[in-house]
């Protein structure tokens, strides 16, 4: 059987930490592995271990049940009662992360009391580089199902109402009974005649046709942190579908968050990384070129002797570091031209060029057999 991990090992605090460094520890790690952030192999494992900890440990009768007797004094406790007391939206605020019903479903196959919520609404944006370095609010359209504003959902006309449909008695379902001897058969299927609503609509509303629901196209603005990664998922509460249940609340909506293709850089992180090339005799002699940063240009040194595929740095030149501090840096590749036609002049100092170098490295050769020579 596994061993199941300390809670103080697993939130990467002392075991007499207060109640803010165990806060704050849950949401760094929160930030780092929660599912809607990190799609890596093993990624939300480790964040449903990381909200137990913290369920445990920020609650002091059960951190003091897990200090007398470990993880046998939190035996039997169920997701329910260990989570229903903790307002997750509080202790992450900020972060756009969710612990609502959907990621509850997906880590305890179980979900809260009370009814489901709408289904969620999946956006992808692309922002630029001037966006990720400075954050800022960001203009997002997306089409949502939502009650029909004509008729508050009813599905009927403005100044009537729905009634219940006599069939079903507002069940929507039609039940049948049927006994085979001693077998009593039950049989449940939708009402035919309300089509498992519930109720009957004499005038439906011209808006909806009697649905109560509506597709509207939504403008929406969203803020993108600063240095955001790419591919981050931000969570805004309660702007996806409708329920289907009358006391469920709408969805959420996701947006998933992606840099735009920038002609000057490919984003690594918080690093930005871009090729320069340069001909052969700026490399042997070095040289100054012009790199353009996210604010201008900086002009940067190529010291003699630079190779092919060498990398410059910039430091501090980069994105914003999310969730820390600090910038990335810009690295610049150096790619060295290989002139393919030469002039007769060209090609002259070229040629006098490998004569030299060729008598040197025989001269380094002769040497090198001398020392050999004399040390035998």
């Amino acid at each position: 059987m596994e061993r199941k991990r300390d809670y103080y090992e697993v939130l990467g605090v002392p075991r007499d930490a207060d109640r803010k460094t165990i806060k704050d520890a849950f949401r760094r790690l929160a930030l780092k592995y929660h599912p809607d952030r990190n799609k890596d192999h093993g990624a939300e494992e480790t964040f449903k271990q990381v909200a137990e900890a913290y369920a445990v440990l920020s609650d002091a009768r059960r951190r003091a049940d897990y200090d007398a007797r470990g993880h046998v004094g939190t035996a039997g406790t169920t997701p329910e009662d260990l989570f229903g007391g903790i307002d997750f939206g509080d202790v992450l605020g900020g972060l756009g992360l969710d612990f609502g019903h959907d990621i509850f479903d997906r880590f305890f196959g179980q979900r809260r009391r009370g009814p489901r919520k709408g289904a969620n609404v999946e956006v992808d944006i692309a922002v630029s580089l001037k966006r990720v370095m400075s954050g800022g609010e960001q203009i997002v359209r997306f089409q949502r199902v939502q009650p029909c504003p004509a008729c508050d959902g009813s599905g009927a006309e403005a100044g009537t109402k729905p009634r219940q449909c006599a069939t079903c008695g507002g069940s929507g379902e039609k039940i049948r009974h049927e006994q085979r001897g001693q077998v009593s058969i039950r049989q449940i299927t939708t009402c035919p005649d309300c089509g498992g609503r519930g109720v009957l609509i004499d005038a439906p509303c011209r808006e909806c046709g009697g649905q109560g629901q509506a597709c509207r196209t939504v403008r929406l603005k969203v803020t993108i942190p600063a240095g955001i990664q790419d591919g981050t998922v931000l969570r805004v509460p309660g702007f996806g579908m409708a329920s289907a249940e009358p006391a469920g609340g709408a969805g959420d909506l996701l947006v998933a968050v992606h840099t735009a293709p920038d002609p000057r850089f490919e984003r690594r992180g918080a690093d930005l990384w871009r090729t320069e090339t340069i001909e052969i005799a700026d490399a042997v002699l070095g040289t100054h070129i012009m790199v353009p940063t996210l604010h201008g240009h900086a002009d940067t040194v190529v010291p003699p002797g630079t190779q092919p595929n060498a990398v410059l740095r910039l430091r501090g030149e980069g994105l914003p570091r999310f969730g820390g501090d600090g910038r990335g840096d810009i690295l610049v590749r150096i790619q060295v031209r290989v002139p393919d036609k030469l002039t007769a002049r060209e090609r002259d100092i070229y040629e006098r060029l490998r004569a030299g170098s060729r008598s040197r490295a025989a001269l380094r050769q002769r040497k090198t057999k001398t020392k050999a020579a004399k040390g035998a």
